[in-house]
């Protein structure tokens, strides 16, 4: 391990429990007593790669047709989401989420990544989304949320009007596919320990000492057998 214990987190921006997800992480951080020593690694990970937005997608309608119920239990699932949210500090707007392919946004974490930016663009990206309600395939979208962490126009321009980074994008998903996550959030410890979903504070604090103390690594990752955290999988979320 080093003197740095390394948490790589698998994510989509359009996962709800993503952000429930970083939220908690960073509680678990601010009571482990070697945070300073911690380095986060956002991979990529999208949950619908083919999703093809219209202007007339709404986000209880799409729910209840995906799971083939009624718009009542759409709402009810939303509703408790969002409670579940703010028990974390976050505020989440459904009902002005924009529907959106992921992937321009998850190339412009990767130009973040190059500059030690990712957390900060990861947290903007959700915010964007979920709160505030914008359309984060919107490339004047995404450049504008980019300049406000930092990154250059210019470079920001490149990325978005090309498909640079759209291979370390997929790379992240293999990746995923080989330690073999089925859902997000997915949190890897120091290449040891799996903790799959948005666990309870208390559970990652746990699992940060249960790795410092440890120290070395092995070259297998072993999935902790937590209670099932809340996650979002190619089918839905849970």
């Amino acid at each position: 391990m080093g003197n740095t214990l390394k948490i790589q987190i698998w994510s989509d921006i359009m996962c709800p429990f993503c952000y429930i997800g970083k939220r908690r992480i960073e509680g678990a951080l601010k009571n482990f007593e070697h945070k300073d020593a911690v380095e986060i690694e956002w991979k990529s990970f999208q949950l619908d790669p083919s999703f093809i937005a219209s202007p007339e997608d709404n986000m209880v309608e799409h729910l209840a047709e995906k799971y083939r119920k009624d718009t009542d239990w759409a709402q009810e699932m939303l509703d408790n989401m969002t409670q579940n949210a703010k028990n974390s500090g976050l505020d989440f707007h459904f009902e002005k989420a924009v529907m959106a392919n992921s992937l321009h946004a998850h190339r412009l974490l990767h130009l973040a990544k190059k500059y030690n930016l990712a957390n900060d663009l990861e947290e903007l990206l959700f915010k964007a989304y979920l709160t505030e309600g914008k359309n984060i395939n919107d490339l004047d979208t995404l450049k504008a949320l980019g300049l406000e962490v930092g990154l250059n126009a210019e470079a920001i321009d490149e990325v978005l009007h090309s498909n640079a980074y759209a291979n370390e994008v997929q790379q992240d998903i293999n990746e995923a596919q080989s330690v073999g996550v089925q859902g997000v959030p997915f949190f890897v410890f120091d290449n040891k320990y799996a903790v799959s979903g948005a666990q309870h504070v208390e559970t990652f604090v746990k699992t940060l000492e249960k790795v410092w103390e440890e120290g070395k690594f092995d070259s297998k990752v072993t999935l902790l057998n937590t209670t099932d955290g809340d996650s979002c999988g190619i089918d839905g979320c849970d």
